[in-house]
């Protein structure tokens, strides 16, 4: 009997902290479009992303546990048309929260925000570079083709590695600007001269955003 109940909390211990995995994942809370910065830090890999984010704070969730509803008191509001969206490795995920494990060394991303005039769906953001190109996540494979002349477009693609995607260096967009969009399964990455010199230079200076204008 005294085995039996072991092998019993066992099997609980492993169900309530999720699958074994090395390493840790990158969790993120922020409202606004990354505008303020409610919780960074780090989380253990192989929890579900329900999992990682019940660690660090608390949430209220609907629909059977598979969507977040509140986290830390701030509750989305259909009425209000404000929500709670999340991102892994800058990725929209078009799964619920309990149905996606964290690998080592991804980042999940939680925003609080209007979906009113934008629409609802933002499919890939720039703020976890060089994510999701190095990782990939779902839909959207690792490594990407940079396009560009000069020592800023091989730093870049040193970052990011080769692969489906597309960045482009373009001097004849806005100099400052960076801006991701999905066209079927491939990530494009437009990047103005001073925002590509500026990512090369630190790959974190677009952290949180989810575009960034000139």
């Amino acid at each position: 009997m005294k085995r039996l109940a072991v092998f019993v909390l066992a099997l609980v211990a492993a169900g309530c902290g999720g699958a074994r995995e090395h390493g840790t994942a990158t969790l993120w809370v922020t409202r606004d479009r990354g505008s303020q910065v409610l919780y960074s830090g780090s989380v253990p890999a192989g929890l579900t992303a329900i999992q990682a984010l019940e660690r660090r704070l608390k949430v209220t969730t609907r629909y059977g546990g598979r969507f977040v509803q509140s986290i830390a008191g701030l509750s989305g509001s259909a009425g209000g048309q404000r929500d709670w969206f999340y991102f892994v490795d800058g990725v929209e995920s078009e799964r619920g929260a309990a149905e996606v494990r964290l690998r080592p060394g991804d980042v999940e991303w939680w925003d609080y925000r209007s979906w009113h005039g934008a629409g609802i769906s933002v499919p890939v953001v720039v703020g976890a570079f060089p994510e999701p190109f190095k990782h990939g996540f779902e839909w959207a494979k690792p490594g990407a083709r940079v396009v560009g002349a000069g020592s800023v477009a091989h730093r870049i693609q040193r970052l990011v590695g080769r692969g489906p995607n597309l960045i482009v260096v373009d001097p004849h967009v806005a100099a400052g600007s960076a801006r991701s969009t999905r066209t079927g399964g491939i990530v494009r990455l437009v990047l103005g001269t001073r925002a590509a010199a500026r990512l090369a230079a630190d790959p974190s200076v677009f952290r949180y955003r989810y575009e960034v204008g000139a």
